[in-house]
């Protein structure tokens, strides 16, 4: 058995190292030597995300545990439509905030796009109609989020997967989430007979306000209302989507991420699409594993940083957020260079993001959490449910699976290139 293969085998088996009677937990609790992690917990984001790139396994175990994540979360609702940040695993006890009391947003489009691929990759509607209500109250408590009407919503920092990093307001990984969550709540609205009008023309907007705000060209500067982050936008042509907007400026930065989840889940069109890939390609993204999920790293003195990532040492600089390698993200470059007919690359990095998750801290096949940005190293929790789901996705398109998500991402024929002929 080749070491991508063997990669595969051993994803599953760390995905069912993380079943539990709630759902899948972030990491595997036999492994975690911290008595009171909160990783110890049915996270929304986390096991939303796990049980996504799963379910085209149809395995009944995993399927199963996806169905329980789910339900775990919804059925820890808040009446005005807030979903838990995570849930303990051993008291059932909903924690709704995340560091330094800020509230999680992610985890609940997260939960949304989940539930509405469960229904449709299981054909268990009878779900569907259950938690309907539920789900919808969430999509209004994340519209509220959209408090100036602008038709995108705004984020406090620290308040998705990024904790303790330096975004807020108009941020371009919840932007995409909020995108992808109203598509995918389409499917559950026709499934209970609803109207999709009103859903199909804000994703639309959305899509559209990101193209225009984040991908910042001379053109789409006079489309836009004069304001002052506007005017700080002549930095050229961009080769990717900027990672935040607020209304005193922008951040530059490529969140490697959030521009992958918009190629995959069709924000970008095709050219786009090809700049962008292109640009992470020459910069060398998935060196020494993929990917590096921020580009470039932010060092200390410069106007991003901030004292704070110095909490635990987490997000120094090729850390954790702070350009550390996430094979959470490294999955979807491979599918990403599958989508663009680039074979060689995807192969390779397939086999790249194998290597990393065999190498562990302590033991083979640990699927870690991240890794050091320039070293390589395995670092955070080992047995991470979301790493291993991420391989099995991209082993999965790579053995030439079609996406299995709802709206499939791009599955055309792709006709441009990450690398030049």
């Amino acid at each position: 058995m080749n070491l991508i293969d063997e990669g595969f085998e051993k994803a599953k088996e760390v995905l069912r190292l993380n079943v539990s009677k709630r759902g899948f937990s972030a990491c595997s609790v036999r492994h975690d030597e911290v008595a009171h992690s909160n990783y110890r917990s049915i996270w929304a984001r986390d096991s939303a995300v796990t049980s996504l790139w799963s379910l085209p396994l149809k395995d009944p175990e995993l399927t199963e545990c996806a169905k329980r994540s789910l339900q775990t979360i919804l059925d820890a609702q808040t009446r005005d439509g807030h979903l838990p940040n995570y849930v303990e695993l051993d008291t059932n006890k909903p924690e709704y905030s995340g560091v330094g009391g800020i509230a999680g947003i992610d985890g609940a489009m997260w939960t949304v796009i989940a539930a509405a691929n469960y229904v449709r990759q299981t054909g268990d509607e009878e779900f569907g109609r259950k938690y309907f209500s539920k789900l919808h109250r969430t999509m209004k408590w994340l519209e509220a989020h959209d408090s100036n009407n602008c038709g995108l919503i705004e984020i406090p920092e620290a308040s998705d997967w990024t904790d303790l990093f330096p975004r807020s307001y108009n941020v371009l990984y919840d932007e995409v989430l909020w995108y992808r969550a109203n598509i995918n709540f389409i499917q559950l609205r026709k499934l209970v007979g609803k109207p999709v009008e009103r859903y199909e023309q804000r994703a639309e907007k959305i899509k559209r306000l990101i193209n225009q705000r984040f991908w910042p060209t001379p053109e789409t500067i006079r489309d836009n209302v004069a304001s002052f982050a506007d005017t700080q936008f002549n930095i050229g042509r961009t080769q990717y989507l900027i990672d935040q907007i607020t209304p005193f400026g922008f951040g530059w930065r490529c969140d490697v991420y959030a521009n992958l989840l918009a190629a995959l889940y069709g924000i970008l069109d095709d050219q786009r699409v090809a700049t962008m890939g292109r640009f992470l390609y020459q910069v060398n993204i998935a060196h020494p594993y993929p990917v590096r999920v921020l580009y470039p790293a932010i060092n200390p003195g410069e106007p991003d940083w901030r004292d704070y990532f110095l909490v635990n040492m987490q997000n120094l600089p090729h850390h954790y957020h702070n350009g550390g390698i996430w094979p959470l993200a490294g999955g979807l470059w491979v599918r990403l260079a599958l989508w663009a007919n680039e074979r060689r690359i995807a192969e390779h990095a397939l086999k790249s993001l194998a290597k990393f998750c065999h190498s562990g801290m302590d033991y083979e096949w640990e699927f870690n959490e991240w890794g050091h940005g320039l070293s390589g190293r395995p670092m955070g929790k080992a047995y991470q449910a979301w790493s291993a789901a991420s391989y099995v996705a991209a082993y999965l398109r790579y053995q030439g699976e079609k996406s299995m998500e709802v709206i499939p991402p791009t599955e055309r024929e792709a006709k441009v290139h990450l690398v030049e002929e």
